[in-house]
C-alpha cells in the first residue's frame, strides 16, 4: 500500500494513510570533519529514510551532453574541479570585527556636569552576523557599565531589517535601540577584512573624552609650601619612619625592683613618642606591651602656681614649653619620662643612619648592660626525722609533688639475687644476749642490709626477722653526705652499728670468699686476707676430721665436740625448718627402737634439704653409723639447733 494519501479521501481520524515501517523524519547530516578539516557531503537519505538518487543527471546535464561532440584535435577539454562547500560559520570562525565608538548621554540632575560621554566598542560577528556593544569598566565612576546590547542581529529599521557590516565604517553615525553612537576608528583586523571587499574606509576621527572625568584627574588644589616646618610635608617625607632605641630602666631601689628593659619609639612624622616593654619567659609580669602610649612628650612645664590643679587637669600647648624631639635621645645617655629615668644603651641600624645623615653624629658605641645576679638564697635540708629512706625524704626538700630517687638499673640487674650472709653476734652486757646469734644478709644489688635471728627453743627469746632490708648508715656521717656500709666493711671479727645496736661478725659464708676473691679488685687487700686466713683454719679442722675418722667405738666427748661445730654450721642455713626434720626421723621410726636404714635416712635428709655433703654433717653421720647401714638418728637430733 503506497505510503502517499489518496486524492478524494478525506484526512479524518482513521482515513489518513501512512507506511508504519517509517519511523525516521529527519533531516540527515551534510557537515563533517575529517583529520581535523571541516567538510559538506550531500545527503543520501530523505525524510523518512527513503533513498534519494542524487548522482542522476539532470536534465539541463543531459541536454549539454547531447550538443556537444568528441573534440578530435585538441583532445577533451580539463574541467575544474569545483571547490568544496564551506558554511559560513565555519568560514569566518572566531573573526570579529571591532569599532571604537561613543556616545553622549544627557545629566540632569548634576551641578557638575550636563552631559556625559561614554566611550563603547561595538563587536559585529560574522560568522552569524551578529552585533554586541560593551563599555570598558572604570572604577569608581559612580554608574553601571560593562554590556550594553547582548549579542544578537540588531535590526536597522522599521521592517527588522539587520545591520550587515557593509553598513559599518568610520567616522558615521548608526542608531541602535533609539541610541546614536559614533563610530571613530576600527582595529587594524577590521581595516584589513572591510578593504579586502571593496570597501572604502573613511579617515578616523579622534576619540571624545568626558570633560568631568579630566576635571577628576586634575589635582584638586595647587600650591607651594609656605616653608620647610610645614606639618603636612613632614608626614608625607617621614611617614613610617621611626627611630627605635633599646634603654633599661633601674628600678631596684624601690621594694621589688628590678632592672627593666624597654624599648623607645620616637615616630619621625608626627613627633610623638611611644614606650613599650620586653617581656621574657616567666618574668611574673603581666603580658601588657605599652609602657606608654604614643603622643607628644612635655620635656619643660611652664611654671605655675601651686594651687594649679594638675592631677586633674589634661596637659596642653600653654602648660608646655618645650617638647621632645630627635635631639633629645641619644646613646649612652640616660632620659627622663614622666619622672622615669631610662638609660639608653643601643639603637638599630637605621637610627644610626639618620642620626649620621641629619645631626653628623657618628658615636654610636653601645653600653654593656650587667644585670645583677639575684642573690643565691641557700636551701636548708632540714633535719632527718627518721621515718624512710633518706633519699626519699630529700625529694621531699626539692619538690613540691616528690620523685622516687634514681636507681642504678645496671648494678639492680648484675647483682639481681646476688647475697652475702654472715653470723653475728650481739655485742649487749646483759647476759642473756651472749648466746644470741644472728644471721646479717647484705643484698649487692642495692646494699640493703636484713638481720634474721634464728629460733632456739626454750631460750625465752622469740627468734625471727630482727631488721628489714634497709640501708645502714656508718657512724659519724650526716644527711648531707651519708656514708653507708658495704661489703668492704663486713670483715670477721669487725663491729657494725645498726640503728643504736652494736654486732660483731663472727663467721660468713663460703659464697663470701668466693666472691670477694672474683672481684678482689673491688676489696681492700685487708678485708680479703682476713677471710682467707678465717676459712683456712676452718678448712684445716674439716681435713683434720677427714682423715681421723673415728671407729664405731668414738668417745662420747668426741661427738660431743662435733655436734657443736656441727649446730654451728647448721644455723648459718636459715631456710631449714628443724622441727620438720624431728618430725620426719620419728615419723619413720615405727618401732621406736632409735636406729633408721642409711639408705632412708639420707633420703630423708635430701627431701628436706639437709646439707649432707659438708663435711662437719658428713663426719656426724658417720659416727652415728652402726652396722655399716644402721644410723642413730637420735645423736644426730642432738646436733639439730633448738
Amino acid at each position: 500500500m503506497s505510503s502517499e494519501p489518496r486524492p478524494g479521501l478525506p484526512f479524518l481520524p482513521g482515513c489518513s494513510f501512512r507506511d508504519p515501517t517509517k519511523t525516521s523524519f529527519h533531516r540527515s547530516q551534510t557537515l563533517g570533519y575529517k583529520n581535523g578539516f571541516a567538510f559538506s557531503r550531500l545527503p543520501t537519505v530523505g525524510f523518512g529514510g527513503e533513498r534519494l538518487y542524487v548522482n542522476q543527471p539532470t536534465q539541463a546535464e543531459l541536454d549539454e551532453l547531447c550538443y556537444t561532440g568528441p573534440t578530435l584535435t585538441y583532445g577533451e577539454a580539463k574541467k575544474i574541479t569545483p571547490s568544496g562547500f564551506v558554511p559560513a560559520h565555519v568560514a569566518f570562525d572566531k573573526k570579529v570585527l571591532k569599532f571604537d565608538a561613543y556616545f553622549q548621554e544627557d545629566v540632569p540632575l548634576s551641578t557638575e556636569e550636563h552631559y556625559r560621554i561614554r566611550q563603547v566598542g561595538i563587536y559585529y560577528y560574522l560568522e552569524d552576523d551578529t552585533i554586541s556593544v560593551m563599555e570598558p569598566v572604570v572604577k569608581n565612576c559612580g554608574f553601571r557599565q560593562g554590556t550594553f546590547i547582548r549579542r544578537h542581529r540588531v535590526p536597522k529599521n522599521a521592517l527588522g531589517d539587520p545591520y550587515h557590516w557593509k553598513d559599518l565604517n568610520r567616522g558615521i553615525n548608526i542608531t541602535m535601540y533609539g541610541r546614536t553612537y559614533r563610530i571613530v576608528d576600527c582595529d587594524p583586523f577590521t581595516q584589513v577584512f572591510l578593504e579586502s571587499q571593496g570597501i572604502e574606509l573613511n579617515p578616523p576621527e579622534k576619540m571624545v573624552s568626558d570633560p568631568y572625568m579630566e576635571r577628576r584627574q586634575m589635582p584638586l588644589r595647587m600650591y607651594i609650601t609656605p616653608s620647610d616646618f610645614d606639618q603636612l610635608k613632614q608626614f608625607l617625607t617621614y611617614d613610617k619612619q621611626v627611630l627605635r632605641f633599646y634603654a633599661m630602666w633601674d628600678n631596684t631601689n624601690s621594694m621589688f625592683g628590678e632592672n627593666r628593659p624597654f624599648i623607645i619609639h620616637y615616630y619621625l612624622a608626627d613627633d610623638t613618642v611611644e614606650v613599650r616593654e620586653v617581656h621574657e619567659p616567666n618574668d611574673g609580669r603581666d603580658p601588657f606591651p605599652v609602657f606608654i602610649r604614643r603622643q607628644r612628650l612635655p620635656k619643660t612645664f611652664v611654671d605655675k602656681k601651686k594651687t594649679f590643679p594638675s592631677c586633674v587637669m589634661e596637659i596642653s600647648d600653654q602648660e608646655v614649653l618645650e617638647w621632645f624631639t630627635a635631639k633629645d635621645f641619644a646613646v649612652g645617655k640616660p632620659t627622663t619620662l614622666y619622672g622615669r629615668t631610662f638609660f639608653i644603651y643601643d639603637c638599630d641600624e637605621f637610627t644610626r643612619n639618620f642620626y649620621r645623615d641629619k645631626f653628623g653624629i657618628t658615636d654610636f658605641q653601645p653600653v654593656e648592660i650587667k644585670k645583677k645576679p639575684p642573690e643565691e638564697v641557700p636551701q636548708v635540708i632540714p633535719p632527718y626525722n627518721g621515718y624512710g629512706f633518706l633519699e626519699d625524704s630529700l625529694q621531699n626538700c626539692y619538690s613540691l609533688f616528690p620523685k622516687p630517687p634514681r636507681k642504678d638499673i645496671i648494678k639492680m640487674l648484675e647483682n639481681d639475687h646476688k647475697v652475702l650472709r654472715y653470723q653475728v653476734a650481739l655485742e649487749s652486757p646483759n647476759p642473756v644476749d651472749e648466746k644470741r646469734r644472728f644471721i646479717l644478709s647484705y643484698f649487692l644489688s642495692n646494699d640493703m642490709i636484713s638481720i634474721y635471728e634464728p629460733p632456739v627453743r626454750n631460750s625465752g627469746i622469740i627468734g625471727g626477722k630482727y631488721l628489714g632490708k634497709t640501708r645502714v648508715a656508718k657512724p659519724g656521717s650526716t644527711t648531707d653526705n651519708p656514708v653507708y656500709y658495704g661489703p668492704s666493711d663486713l670483715t670477721i671479727g669487725s663491729t657494725i652499728e645498726v640503728f643504736g645496736h652494736r654486732f660483731i661478725i663472727t663467721d660468713a659464708d663460703e659464697h663470701v670468699l668466693n666472691y670477694m676473691e672474683s672481684n678482689a679488685e673491688s676489696f681492700p687487700a685487708s678485708t680479703l686476707q682476713s677471710m682467707r686466713d678465717h676459712f683456712r683454719s676452718r678448712q684445716v679442722v674439716e681435713e683434720t676430721a677427714k682423715s681421723n675418722v673415728p671407729a664405731p667405738g668414738t668417745s662420747i666427748q668426741e661427738l660431743d665436740e662435733l655436734i657443736e661445730r656441727v649446730q654451728d654450721e647448721l644455723k648459718l642455713h636459715n631456710y631449714l625448718n628443724f622441727s620438720s626434720i624431728r618430725e620426719a626421723l620419728l615419723r619413720c621410726d615405727k618401732d621406736q627402737s632409735g636406729f633408721l636404714n642409711k639408705a632412708k635416712f639420707l633420703s630423708i635428709c635430701d627431701s628436706l634439704k639437709v646439707p649432707t655433703s659438708a663435711a662437719l654433717v658428713n663426719k656426724l653421720i658417720d659416727l652415728c653409723t652402726y652396722g655399716g647401714d644402721q644410723i642413730n638418728y637420735r645423736d644426730f637430733l642432738r646436733a639439730l639447733p633448738l
